[in-house]
C-alpha cells in the first residue's frame, strides 16, 4: 500500500500544453445526437394530426376557390408551425444550460497545482486524480493507486468493483469505489471505451415524461370526442340543406379549434422553463420528469451534514487523559488557539496524530480566494485546522514522518489507520482515529482510560457534537503492521452548525405538507440534539442496529449510525407506505439510494461525482431550503398545466356549443370557418404559453401535495371545464340574439364576443399579484395583443372582409364587451370565495 500523496509525481500538462491539447484532440465528451435542421423542425410540426386536417381543407378550399378561407386556414398554419418552432427551439436552449451546469467535473495536475475543471477539457497526457466517489473521465494508465476499487459494470456488465493496482488502466465512465489513485489520460472523448459505447447510441432522442405521454393520451381522446362533435355540426348542416364542402371546411375548423393542439409544446416549453428557473435557485435539473414528480413529494429524506447544518466543521474541543483544552477561531482559518479548562498538559501528541492521518489540505488565501479554503475532506480539514491553532506546523510534521502505508476511512470500518516512519528509527508509528464506539473497542484500543473516554464522549455527543476518537503505538523494526492493540489518545469534539435557516425549512415543509426525516452517520445524541435545534421533535431515534434488528423505517423521524446501504431501506419503506420520496446524498455508496427515490437530490459543492450523476436534482449551494423552493416550482407547473387545460378547453368546449346549439336558436351559421379558426388562433397562441409561465400560487405551499396518480383533469377539473365553457357558450348565445333581435350583425357579435370572453377567463384564471408588483406579466401582455387582433380585423377593411365580418358600432361593441366580461367575473369571484373557504 503506497501513499498517493508521497509519490514523487510529476507537475503534470501546462496550462499552454493543456490548450495545444484540447486544440489538437477535441474535448473530451461522448457523440450527442446532431440538433434538428430547421426543415425537420418544421416538417415536425406540419405532421401534427390537427395541422393535417388544416392542410386537408386548405387543398379543399384551393379545389372550390374558396379563397377567403383558404388565407385564413395558410395563416393559421404560418403562425401555429412559427410559434412551435420557437417554442421548442426556446425549451432546447434551456435544458442545453441546464446540461452545461449539471456536467461532471474532474482534478487534474496542471503545472504543479491541483485543479477541478470539466471533465469535457481533459487531455491525453493530463495527471488526473482519483478518489472514491468520482467517475473516472477519461481512459487511465495508473501511476499510483492506494486499495484503489472500479465498479465497471457500467461497461462489461460485472456487478463485482475490480481491484486496480499501478500499471493498470481504469476506463472512462467507470466509478471509484475505494481509495485513491491517480493516473495518465491515455484516451479521451469518442476514442475512450465509453466513447465508443455511447457513439453507438448518439442518435437515440430524449424519451418524453410521463406528464407529456399522459397528456398525448388525453389530446388523442379529446381530438376523437371533438371529431366527433364537429361531424354532428357538419351533419346537422347538410340536414338543414348547407352545401357539402362549406360544412367539411366548418367541421375541420370546429375540430381544430376545440383542441389544444398547442399543449405538448406548452407542457415541454414550462417544464423546460421551470427547470431553467431552478437553476437560477440552485437547483440543477438533471432529467426532465423530475420537475413534474416535485410537486408530489411528501418525504424529505435528508442529510445532516452541509444540508441541515453549514458543511464547515470546526474542531471545538479536546480531551485527553492529561486535561481538556477548548479551541478559538474562525472557519478554517488558522488564526485562534487552544483554551485549556485548567490545569492541563499541551496536547501535542493528539494534534500530531490528527496531522498525520489525515488526507485534507489547506488552501491559504490568494489573489482569486480571500480565505483559507479546505481540500479533501471537511472533518480532516478542520483537524488540520486545529493543528495550527494548537501550534503544530502539518508540512514539516509530515515530511518527517513519511507515510508508508494505510488503510482508508470506509462507511462500514467507521475508522482509518496510517503507518507512518519514525525519524532515526526503523520502527514505524501507527495512528488511528474513527467513531468512538469503534476506536475504543478493547479490541482496537488496548490501553488507557477507556472507560472515562467513553462518558465523555456520550456527553458531548449528546451535546451535538460529532466525535473521533485517536489512538496510536509504536511497532518495533520488522514487525507485522497492525491496526489493533493501540494506546488511547484522545477525543476531538466537532461541531457543523445549524443552518440559519434549518428551522424555517423544517416548518415550510410541514406546512407544505411534507415529512422532513432526518438521516446521519453520527452518533444518536448528535442527531437528536440537531433534529431539536432544527425543529423536529421526536420521542425515538433509530439506529442502523435497529434496521438491522427489524425495525420499520417508515415509523422513524430522526435517524443515528446510518451506513449508505441502510439509506436504500429507508427510502424503501416510506414508498411502500405510499409516500412519494426525495432523498439527498454526496458519498458513493448513497447512488442506489438516490436511485430508488422519487427524487434523487445530490450536493452539488462537497457531493461526490457519482453522487451528483445519480441524482435528478444537484442543489449547488448544498442548502435544504432549495429543496422546498423546487418543491414550490414543481407544484407552479403542474398547476399551470391543469390552469392551461381549463382555460383551453372550456374555450374549445364553447365554440362547439355555439356551433351545435346556435341552429337551435335560429342562429344557422353562428361562426364561420375563417372566424373559428382566427379565434382558436388568438386565445391557443401566446396566451396559452403566457399561462404556462404564471408565477407560483402563493397558497401552493400550504397544501397537502397532490397524489402522483391523480388524472390530469382530476381533483374537479373536467367540472370547472364543463361548467366554464357552457357559461361561455351561453353568454355568446344571448348576445348573439340580443343583436339579432334588434338587427344588428349578430355573426360578428357572436365572434367578437366569443374571442373576448375567452380572454376574459385568461385573465380571471391569472395568479393574484401581490401587494406592490407593478409590472406588467408576459399574461398581461399577450391577452392584450390577442384582444387587439381580435376587435382590430372590425376596423381593417381587408381583414373584415377577410374574415367575413362587419362594423359594430360603438354601442353595439361597449354591449358585446359587457357580455364578454360576464364569464371572467364569475370564474374570478368563485376563484375568491374558493380561496377564502380554503383559508387556514
Amino acid at each position: 500500500m503506497t501513499d498517493l500523496l508521497q509519490l514523487p509525481l510529476s507537475h503534470g500538462l501546462t496550462d499552454v500544453e493543456a490548450a495545444r491539447k484540447l486544440v489538437e484532440h477535441g474535448p473530451n465528451t461522448t457523440p450527442s445526437p446532431k440538433p434538428p435542421s430547421a426543415l425537420f423542425r418544421v416538417a415536425a410540426q406540419l405532421r401534427d394530426p390537427m395541422i393535417l386536417l388544416l392542410l386537408a381543407a386548405a387543398v379543399l378550399t384551393a379545389t372550390l376557390h374558396d379563397l377567403t378561407d383558404l388565407a385564413v386556414i395558410l395563416i393559421v398554419i404560418v403562425l401555429n408551425t412559427t410559434v412551435g418552432v420557437l417554442q421548442e427551439l426556446r425549451a432546447e436552449h434551456a435544458l442545453a444550460a441546464l446540461d452545461r451546469l449539471a456536467a461532471p467535473h474532474a482534478t487534474v495536475l496542471r503545472s504543479g497545482r491541483a485543479t477541478v475543471i470539466g471533465a469535457a477539457d481533459v487531455v491525453p497526457g493530463d495527471l488526473v486524480l482519483l478518489e472514491a466517489g468520482d467517475i473516472v473521465p477519461a481512459d487511465l494508465e495508473l501511476t499510483a493507486a492506494v486499495r484503489l476499487q472500479t465498479d465497471e459494470s457500467a461497461l462489461t456488465g460485472e456487478s463485482l468493483p475490480v481491484e486496480k493496482d499501478p500499471g493498470h488502466q481504469v476506463f472512462a465512465g467507470t466509478v471509484v469505489t475505494r481509495g485513491r489513485a491517480s493516473g495518465v489520460a491515455s484516451r479521451t472523448g469518442v476514442d475512450s471505451a465509453l466513447g465508443k459505447i455511447a457513439g453507438l447510441l448518439s442518435n437515440q432522442r430524449p424519451r418524453p415524461t410521463p406528464l407529456q405521454l399522459r397528456l398525448r393520451s388525453l389530446s388523442r381522446i379529446l381530438s376523437l370526442a371533438a371529431l366527433l362533435l364537429s361531424g354532428v355540426v357538419a351533419v346537422a348542416g347538410l340536414l338543414r340543406g348547407l352545401p357539402v364542402a362549406d360544412m367539411i371546411v366548418t367541421a375541420v375548423s370546429l375540430t381544430v379549434a376545440a383542441v389544444p393542439e398547442s399543449l405538448p409544446a406548452v407542457v415541454t416549453l414550462a417544464l423546460a422553463i421551470g427547470a431553467h428557473r431552478m437553476a437560477r435557485r440552485s437547483a440543477v435539473v438533471r432529467r426532465l420528469p423530475a420537475v413534474e414528480t416535485l410537486g408530489s413529494v411528501t418525504v424529505v429524506a435528508a442529510d445532516k451534514t452541509g444540508t441541515l447544518t453549514e458543511g464547515v466543521m470546526l474542531a471545538e474541543r479536546l480531551w485527553t487523559e492529561h486535561g481538556e483544552f477548548i479551541a478559538s477561531g474562525n472557519g478554517y482559518d488558522p488564526a485562534g488557539g487552544l483554551d485549556p479548562l485548567g490545569d492541563a498538559e499541551p496536547p501535542t501528541r493528539l494534534l500530531r496524530d490528527t496531522v498525520l492521518c489525515n488526507d485534507a489540505e489547506l488552501r491559504p488565501p490568494g489573489p482569486d480566494q480571500p480565505v483559507w479554503l479546505p481540500l479533501g475532506d471537511p472533518t480532516e480539514a478542520a483537524l488540520l485546522t486545529l493543528a495550527r491553532r494548537g501550534g503544530t506546523d502539518p508540512e514539516p510534521l509530515r515530511a518527517a514522518h513519511p507515510r508508508i502505508a494505510e488503510l482508508p476511512f470506509d462507511s462500514i470500518r467507521k475508522r482509518m489507520t496510517t503507518f507512518h516512519r519514525i525519524p532515526g528509527d526503523d520502527g514505524t508509528l501507527v495512528v488511528g482515529k474513527g467513531a468512538p464506539e469503534v476506536i475504543l473497542d478493547p479490541a482496537v484500543t488496548s490501553s488507557g482510560d477507556i472507560a472515562t473516554a467513553r462518558a465523555i464522549a456520550a456527553e458531548l455527543a449528546a451535546d451535538g457534537y460529532r466525535v473521533l476518537a485517536v489512538a496510536d503505538r509504536v511497532l518495533p523494526p520488522g514487525a507485522r503492521r497492525t491496526e489493533d492493540g493501540l494506546q488511547l489518545v484522545g477525543l476531538v469534539a466537532l461541531t457543523d452548525p445549524v443552518r440559519h435557516n434549518a428551522a424555517e425549512v423544517t416548518t415550510a415543509l410541514g406546512r407544505a405538507g411534507v415529512d422532513l426525516v432526518l438521516i446521519t452517520g453520527d452518533a444518536p445524541g448528535t442527531a437528536r440534539a440537531v433534529a431539536e435545534r432544527v425543529g423536529l421533535h421526536t420521542d425515538r431515534v433509530l439506529t442502523g442496529a435497529d434496521i438491522d434488528d427489524g425495525a420499520d423505517p417508515s415509523e422513524g423521524r430522526v435517524f443515528a449510525r446510518i451506513r449508505p446501504e441502510q439509506k436504500l431501506d429507508i427510502v424503501r419503506a416510506w414508498q411502500q407506505a405510499g409516500h412519494v420520496v426525495a432523498m439527498t446524498g454526496d458519498g458513493v455508496n448513497d447512488a442506489p439510494a438516490l436511485r430508488r427515490a422519487d427524487i434523487g437530490v445530490a450536493m452539488g459543492k462537497d457531493g461526490t461525482e457519482v453522487a451528483r450523476q445519480a441524482a435528478d436534482l444537484i442543489l449547488t449551494d448544498d442548502d435544504l431550503g432549495t429543496v422546498v423552493a423546487a418543491i414550490e416550482e414543481g407544484r407552479r407547473i403542474y398547476t399551470n398545466v391543469r390552469t392551461f387545460l381549463r382555460y383551453a378547453l372550456s374555450g374549445g368546449l364553447a365554440e362547439i356549443l355555439v356551433m351545435l346549439i346556435g341552429p337551435l336558436l335560429g342562429l344557422a351559421t353562428p361562426l364561420l370557418p375563417a372566424q373559428i379558426l382566427w379565434i382558436n388562433m388568438l386565445t391557443h397562441g401566446l396566451p396559452g404559453v403566457a399561462i404556462g409561465a404564471e408565477p407560483a400560487d402563493p397558497q401552493a405551499m400550504q397544501r397537502r401535495p397532490r397524489s402522483p396518480d391523480e388524472q390530469v383533469l382530476g381533483a374537479g377539473l373536467w367540472q370547472r371545464i364543463a361548467w366554464t365553457g357552457t357559461l361561455i357558450a351561453a353568454v355568446t348565445l344571448a348576445a348573439a340574439l340580443w343583436a339579432r333581435s334588434i338587427g344588428a350583425p349578430w355573426q360578428t357579435m357572436t365572434y367578437v364576443v366569443l374571442g373576448l370572453a375567452q380572454l376574459g377567463v385568461a385573465i380571471a384564471l391569472r395568479r393574484p399579484r401581490p401587494r406592490g408588483e407593478r409590472r406588467l406579466r408576459f399574461l398581461d401582455v399577450a391577452v392584450a395583443g390577442a384582444l387587439v387582433s381580435q376587435v382590430g380585423p372590425l376596423f381593417i377593411p381587408p381583414l373584415r372582409e377577410l374574415l367575413g365580418l362587419h362594423a359594430l358600432s360603438a354601442a353595439e361593441l361597449v354591449v358585446a364587451a359587457a357580455f364578454a366580461i360576464l364569464p371572467g367575473l364569475v370564474v374570478a369571484a368563485r376563484r375568491v370565495w374558493k380561496a377564502r373557504k380554503e383559508q387556514p
